[in-house]
């Protein structure tokens, strides 16, 4: 089953690596030359926004975004918390499908056999996702570097193309009609009213601009009646760390470089692995616990009386020592066994300590300590 999966993945992965550079020229090219074949022109915009948020995922995975993490959760090496908060993830979705509805409305009518309020109405939905992908645009950049920011953008900068070839298409699309009936806009007096204002094309995008909000309004309304906070459209982006709008402050990284023995002293329950003190190993902060300092005095030692059985041990740790590292890394309980496996290597490591050093306690007591700058 995980094969079938990861041949799933991989494809799909293939195609869109495929597909954006021929979606860019693509919309481009609508967007400043027109379209002849329409139909393929549909269906590359069809999948441009599934394509583009399957790439935009591949982007967050590939920089260790944990989009399941919230601000306030410890992460470890290079990890960033999640993007979006995740209570706020329904609200923004629904207002983003709004808008892609709206733009499949336009494309597949035509604007002259439908009230103007309607179009109008549709433009201002492709507006709320267009606004939503400004504010991604704007979350990102500041913690994605060079063509990881590229990549992220690709979906917003289409989705702006598309909506902008859509907009003057249907303007067009009115603006070629010779006559536009006065009793196709309904018997309600203020609807028709409302309609009769909307008869000039050209004015659709500022009207539009207009309708967004109180558009906005209405969705968030029905929100609120199935569960959702009425303030999740700003708290999705604030409720964050590491990002550009996010208004938190989340914990330091803990580094757990790949010393098992660092995994099990940061990622295990307190009151079993007791860890004392913060330390420092190549540069970056550790959590350190006696049993970890103990290893490490035992190495040093190794180090300096039998350098050829210490680069025999170093290489077998190597390589299954990492493994182990990366298995245990996100499970506390395994940490906890791991710790108490340790516990009779750590005895044998402290006698031999006691054994060969005068002052074993003080080599134990300076591992890991920061370096002075």
């Amino acid at each position: 089953m995980e094969d079938v999966i990861s041949n799933i993945y991989q494809l799909l992965f293939f195609i869109g690596i495929v597909f954006v550079p021929v979606a860019c020229f693509g919309n481009f090219e609508y967007l400043f030359f027109g379209c002849k074949k329409k139909k393929i022109r549909n269906i590359i915009w069809l999948l441009t926004p599934i394509v583009g948020l399957f790439d935009t995922f591949n982007c967050l995975w590939l920089c260790e975004v944990q989009v399941t993490k919230l601000w306030s959760e410890q992460l470890y090496n290079n990890q960033t918390h999640q993007p979006l908060w995740l209570g706020g993830i329904v609200t923004l979705g629904v207002i983003f499908a709004v808008g892609i509805a709206g733009a499949v409305i336009l494309v597949a009518t035509d604007v002259n056999k439908v009230p103007p309020l309607v179009t109008v109405l549709c433009i201002a939905a492709m507006y709320l996702t267009l606004a939503i992908s400004l504010a991604w645009s704007v979350q990102v950049i500041r913690s994605l570097d060079g063509m990881l920011i590229m990549l992220c953008h690709i979906l917003p900068g289409n989705l702006v193309m598309i909506a902008i070839t859509i907009i003057k298409e249907k303007i067009k699309q009115w603006n070629g009609a010779e006559h536009h009936a006065d009793n196709e806009f309904g018997k309600n007096t203020f609807i028709k009213r409302l309609n009769l204002i909307l008869m000039k094309s050209e004015k659709w995008p500022i009207y539009a601009a207009v309708l967004m909000l109180p558009l906005l309004g209405v969705i968030v309304a029905i929100l609120v009646l199935f569960g959702q906070e009425p303030d999740a459209v700003i708290k999705v982006w604030t409720e964050t760390s590491d990002w550009t709008l996010s208004q938190k402050v989340g914990p330091q990284n803990i580094y757990y470089d790949e010393h098992y023995l660092c995994t099990v002293a940061a990622g295990g329950h307190r009151k079993i692995v007791k860890p004392l003190r913060m330390g420092e190993r190549h540069g970056h902060k550790v959590i350190v616990n006696r049993q970890l300092m103990i290893a490490n005095a035992f190495e040093n030692v190794l180090e300096e009386k039998t350098p050829k059985m210490h680069r025999l041990i170093r290489n077998f740790y190597d390589k299954y020592g990492f493994p182990i590292a990366d298995y245990i890394r996100t499970n506390k309980v395994a940490c906890d066994i791991t710790y108490i496996v340790m516990k009779p290597l750590e005895w044998l490591f402290l006698i031999v300590l006691y054994l060969v050093d005068v002052n074993p306690e003080n080599r134990i007591a300076v591992q890991y300590m920061p370096s002075k700058n």
